[in-house]
């Protein structure tokens, strides 16, 4: 019988997060009779489960690489949840680069973060093949028209924690871009944009201006929402009210910007400018979670995108993994409270 409550998180913008933040979703578990337990907060015997979700009472919001790779690796979880949140995702090329465009990227080296210990947790090489895929796909190219040079890679990376500065997530290959040893890099973040700021990077491709969604799928677009199928089976109450707190946290967040940006300067570790530059005016008023059938479609192309280049186990069907009730009666409780009030 599941004793605590543990959630985990990636340092990004999410209503869970925010949720936590404030102190509801502790109060959830209270609620419940339970403990509530953060990875982050935890000590290293547990930092595995934020990729491999084998924990039992764990619900992760965070990128969709580990979770979908811990799923095609017979992760017991199931999908509860999708939110899609823009955060700058660029092709950076170096100060001197004439590059200005994604048809110039033909022929260019691009730097790659080399495989990590494990498919889940090879996120930052997954993150950078799907960003350069995207931007030669605006040309008409395709990987096959560049060089991929590996770039060195954290293998065993840990949950971060607010001490934790060293290691920047967002970031990789900025050394060898720097010493012309690849000519392109992808970035996303708002860490990443004061990285390039600070070294006078320059943008060659900005994602985020393609209109089509599908050119913006990535590790954190659109980001899951997983649950162990045991506390999923055992304590539904407890998920459906996890839930609850994280729409009522979107709610919350939709009048509050000032409050959101200043937690997220403490998740992503960045000052005010990488947060406004990252995340832009509007991103706080759409933090819902939902299961839109458009999003599940967008993981699915992330999932496919997965697959064919390696990082899963094996394939899955996506309806199979959507756990849609909790949801649903989350959104019912919520609002009930609205029309109550």
């Amino acid at each position: 019988m599941t004793e605590t409550l543990w959630y985990t998180r990636c340092p990004v913008p999410t209503a869970s997060g925010l949720a936590h933040s404030l102190g509801w979703l502790g109060d959830t578990a209270a609620a419940a009779g339970l403990e509530f337990g953060v990875l982050q907060d935890a000590g290293p015997e547990l930092a595995g489960h934020h990729f491999l979700h084998d924990l039992s009472g764990l619900i992760r919001e965070g990128g969709n690489v580990p979770a979908i790779a811990a799923r095609a690796a017979g992760s017991p979880t199931r999908l509860i949840g999708l939110t899609w949140i823009d955060e700058a995702q660029a092709i950076l090329v170096g100060p001197e680069s004439t590059v200005s465009g994604p048809a110039e990227l033909a022929g260019l080296r691009v730097g790659i973060p080399a495989w990590a210990a494990d498919q889940p947790r090879s996120f930052p090489r997954a993150m950078a093949l799907h960003g350069f895929a995207n931007a030669l796909r605006l040309a008409g190219l395709t990987l096959a028209d560049v060089t991929v040079v590996e770039s060195g890679v954290e293998r065993d990376p840990q949950v971060r924690t607010a001490v934790q500065t060293d290691r920047r997530g967002t970031t990789w290959g900025v050394h060898e871009l720097l010493r012309g040893e690849v000519d392109a890099i992808y970035v996303k973040g708002a860490r990443a944009q004061e990285v390039a700021r600070e070294h006078g990077l320059r943008v060659a491709v900005d994602l985020d201006a393609t209109e089509s969604k599908r050119l913006r799928v990535n590790n954190g677009t659109p980001r899951p929402i997983t649950v162990h199928a045991d506390l999923l089976e055992s304590r539904p109450e407890v998920v459906i009210g996890f839930l609850a707190q994280s729409l009522r946290a979107a709610e919350w967040a939709k009048g509050n910007l000032d409050g959101v940006r200043t937690v997220l300067q403490r998740e992503t570790l960045s000052g005010p400018d990488g947060v406004v530059a990252a995340y832009g005016a509007d991103f706080h008023k759409d933090l819902h979670p939902s299961l839109s059938d458009e999003r599940v479609e967008l993981l699915g192309v992330q999932k496919q995108f997965l697959y064919t280049h390696g990082f899963l186990a094996a394939d899955f069907d996506l309806e199979s993994w959507v756990a849609r009730e909790p949801l649903a009666r989350a959104r019912e409780l919520v609002a009930a409270e609205q029309v109550a009030a």
